[in-house]
């Protein structure tokens, strides 16, 4: 097999034009191209497939390619179950989206249905794993969850064992897993029919016409960008009705899913066509054997824990280009929840009451898969409350039997939340204390008789992004007097214009009329101040305090809130394992390192691309390099996806912004955190230009005499200069420029300098970057001032004996005896507790007068 090409094999058993599957007829053209680095996991697909025997095709995604093999009895829920698994041809990557039948004649000819589908995380180095004949890792698709192992037979060359992993799953599973297998549904997560079916043609079609007409639904075109939604009131507290059906409430984006012969199509709920945003959607829309049909229903994403996460599903919502939608639909795919059948055959199901809807809508969607039913309960809405707030859950909606599908707020579906959410209008804000930049709080007020009136103070659930963006857009918005009645705090705070919205979470409205433990979750620029209604006090029943809305968060005009600040400390796994086996230094030790040195380092960090490189078995083990998001990051932490320069491919990195996100990255392994030099909505402007000075065999005596010729030759041409180890072996001098300048012009800026210090210490130093051409010379290096490449972070432990510390230092250290190994991570905690301060700070804020400083270097060249 060709190393370039891993589908040789898989084309030279087909015909092209001769059958269904892709990439038959030429290379993918992005054959490998998600291949750099360690690999981490990817997507997985499980076929089954009717050839000339049943079996099931488990494939992963690795190395461009999906690696595949056939299960003939397919995977077992039972770790007791050890399943034959042969490895065959790797199959291309569009293969996860293949379900059809195989014409006669062809290779594997007959039916085949993507069974599960989802994304894998490798627990141990697969690549490895395929050379040494064991795979270890977890499933986390829509039937499968779990860890599972790939172990090869001694002595054959392509038969290996699918195995579940016991050791993960508690008593009540291992109770249950002989039986588990029975109970996990054979349909196709995409088309919801069975293999046979497949194979047999059956279009469910006619037979949810012919009940549609039993129900009396009257023939008539519905077009779902037309549909004007039913939506519901809130009720302040639960209740049980034998007349009523009680759903979980969901935290997604409420969307009208239509279906046309051949056209799928998705719209907000203002009409607003969302069909591009979502292809997976659509594509499992596309795969159901049904042409036509209009669904209500609301798109979700879900975290690890397989919960709705609204965070998520905000960064999905503002991704655009059509290559970054089309790689999250495969890595951060959403889940349509369908809760109602408005038509289906031509036939317009709105007259036909909800109970009926709701059946031929679970004969329409699958059991499992992208689309799922919203299931119900009849009757029981306290006891489900009370289940769905002990899990932390959104609430719930209480919908009549009986109740006819009507357009506008019914009170005929009541909804109750768990926690409650208000839209509120922003009237005015305080300044910020103890350490917080931007704002402090939010004054926040509702509409209640025609008036505005005040709601109280928001102090909580704000990022610094959020408090430093809110403060800029309000402080063009300032008045002299609050505009809300009743009576507001005294005192020097600011009042604005009421004009912006925002959503809050909130217990309660007290009876003195304020918010209860109001936490700000984020902007609504989608809503006007004249709808924002006061919730009522308590023990009333107000109108609904608003709904998500897709084109507010997914037009990027909103702030990103949503995390409260009080996000915990992730846990800390394998504490004790040993990172620096000669010095006795842990994991843990590195752990809280981190934690103890958060509020220096994390200025630094702020809205930059972050890039890791980990030590999962210390500085002795196996390190790599990681970019990109892994599939299994929590939803809480911020990312942002980046184009690569010269290339259309784009890298979705890290961002740390608070100690939470820190110390995750510590508990992945990584010691040293590298980031870029410019910060995200300015990545062509840097904030500083470095010359990297490295030894690299020569004294260190003649590093610090050259790091102090650039600092006198900054001082002389009045350019700040700051200095720092490198915590290996030289020293960095960092130049502040503002983001005035860019990339080219930073370069340029660094071998001007390094030219100046040639001048006057040739003997020394150099600028070859080769280590032959150095001749034992320190190096200076400027080149890297360039888009993309990366900085040891202040603070950043670095993977060397003793632990050392990349250590800002003030210029009086900079002399003959200074020792750079002594700033470990034992020492540097304390250090910092005596200084109170830390020296290169100001590189984030000075703005140097940079024509005026290169007039000045010119003189000097």
């Amino acid at each position: 097999m060709s190393e370039r090409d891993p589908l040789v094999r898989y084309r030279d058993k087909r015909t092209a034009g001769a059958t269904p599957e892709p990439g038959v007829a030429v290379p993918p053209e992005d054959a490998g191209s998600e291949a750099s680095g360690a690999p981490t996991g990817g997507l997985f697909v499980i076929h089954k497939h009717a050839a000339s025997r049943l079996h099931w095709d488990l494939r992963l995604e690795l190395g461009g390619a999906l690696r595949s093999w056939a299960v003939p009895k397919g995977p077992s829920l039972d770790p007791a179950e050890k399943r034959l698994a042969v490895h065959v041809e790797d199959h291309p990557l569009e293969y996860v989206d293949f379900e059809d039948v195989i014409p006669p004649g062809n290779y594997g000819a007959g039916p085949m249905i993507v069974w599960d589908r989802g994304n894998w995380v490798a627990l141990e180095d697969p690549e490895a794993g395929m050379l040494d004949g064991k795979l270890l890792f977890e499933l986390r698709g829509h039937k499968l969850r779990g860890v599972w192992t790939l172990v090869k037979l001694k002595k054959t060359e392509n038969e290996w064992l699918l195995i579940r992993e016991k050791r993960t799953l508690s008593r009540a599973e291992l109770a249950a897993a002989p039986n588990a297998d029975a109970a996990v549904p054979q349909e196709s997560i995409l088309s919801g029919l069975t293999v046979e079916e497949l194979g047999a043609g059956v279009d469910r079609g006619d037979a949810l016409a012919r009940r549609a007409e039993d129900f009396g639904a009257p023939r008539r075109a519905v077009r779902g960008e037309g549909v004007k939604l039913m939506l519901a009131h809130t009720a302040e507290a639960p209740f049980s009705d034998p007349e009523w059906l009680f759903e979980l409430k969901l935290d997604g984006y409420r969307m009208i899913a239509a279906r046309d012969g051949h056209v799928c199509r998705l719209h907000t709920r203002n009409g607003n066509d969302a069909t591009s945003w979502f292809p997976e959607i659509v594509r499992a829309l596309r795969s159901l054997p049904v042409d036509d049909f209009v669904v209500d229903g609301e798109i979700v994403m879900h975290d690890e824990a397989g919960r709705p996460s609204f965070q998520r599903l905000q960064r999905r919502a503002r991704i655009r280009r059509p290559m970054d939608v089309k790689r999250a639909s495969l890595r951060q795919p959403g889940t349509f929840y369908a809760f109602d059948l408005l038509a289906v055959m031509g036939h317009d199901l709105r007259s036909v009451g909800l109970e009926d809807r709701k059946a031929l809508l679970r004969d329409l969607v699958p059991p499992a898969g992208p689309l799922r039913f919203v299931d119900h309960f009849v009757g029981v809405g306290e006891a489900l409350y009370e289940q769905v707030t002990s899990m932390g859950l959104e609430g719930i909606v209480g919908k009549k039997t009986a109740s006819r599908y009507r357009a506008g707020r019914s009170r005929s579906w009541l909804k109750v939340r768990a926690t409650r959410t208000a839209d509120v209008v922003v009237v005015g804000f305080t300044e910020a204390k103890g350490g917080l930049q931007g704002l402090g709080a939010l004054h926040v007020a509702g509409r209640e008789d025609d008036r505005l009136v005040y709601l109280g103070r928001v102090g909580t659930g704000f990022s610094e992004g959020d408090r430093k963006e809110l403060r800029a857009r309000l402080e063009t918005l300032e008045i002299d007097a609050p505009a809300a009645d009743r009576t507001v705090p005294e005192g020097s705070d600011h009042w604005v214009r009421p004009v912006l919205v925002a959503e809050v979470q909130f217990l309660e409205r007290t009876e003195d009329g304020l918010l209860r433990h109001p936490v700000f979750s984020h902007v609504r620029d989608d809503k006007a101040a004249e709808e924002c209604e006061a919730p009522l006090r308590r023990g009333g029943a107000s109108a609904d305090e608003g709904e998500r809305d897709f084109e507010a968060d997914s037009a990027g005009g909103g702030l990103a809130g949503g995390r409260a600040d009080s996000q915990g400390d992730p846990p800390l796994s394998n504490p004790d394992k040993v990172f620096w086996p000669a010095d006795g230094y842990t994991k843990k030790d590195l752990f809280d390192y981190y934690r103890k040195i958060s509020p220096w380092l994390l200025p630094y960090l702020a809205d930059r691309p972050l890039v890791l490189t980990r030590y999962p078995d210390g500085i002795d083990g196996k390190s790599f390099y990681q970019k990109s998001v892994p599939v299994s990051s929590p939803e809480w932490i911020r990312t942002e996806i980046v184009e690569s320069e010269g290339s259309d491919k784009t890298i979705e990195y890290f961002v740390v912004e608070d100690r939470a996100s820190l110390l995750y990255m510590a508990n992945l392994g990584s010691i040293p955190l590298h980031v870029w030099a410019s910060r995200i909505g300015s990545l062509e402007r840097p904030d500083w230009c470095i010359l990297d000075l490295d030894p690299k065999g020569a004294p260190f005596e003649h590093v610090v005499r050259i790091a102090r010729i650039l600092h006198e030759a900054c001082e002389d041409i009045e350019l700040p200069n700051f200095v720092k180890t490198s915590g290996s072996s030289g020293l960095h001098v960092l130049l502040p420029l503002g983001r005035a300048f860019d990339y080219d012009q930073s370069r340029t800026l660094g071998e001007l300098l390094a030219r100046v210090v040639l001048k006057e210490a040739a003997d020394i130093a150099t600028i070859a970057r080769s280590l032959q051409a150095r001749e034992g010379k320190v190096y200076i290096d400027y080149l890297q001032n360039r888009r993309g490449q990366l900085l040891v972070a202040p603070f950043s432990v670095r993977p060397v004996p003793g632990a050392s510390v990349s250590t800002p230092i003030a210029w009086h250290e900079v002399h003959r005896g200074l020792d750079i190994h002594k700033f470990t991570i034992r020492s540097v905690p304390k250090r910092l507790s005596r200084a109170k301060t830390d020296p290169l700070r100001p590189l984030l804020d000075v703005t140097p007068d940079l024509p005026a400083v290169l007039a000045r270097l010119a003189g000097r060249l």
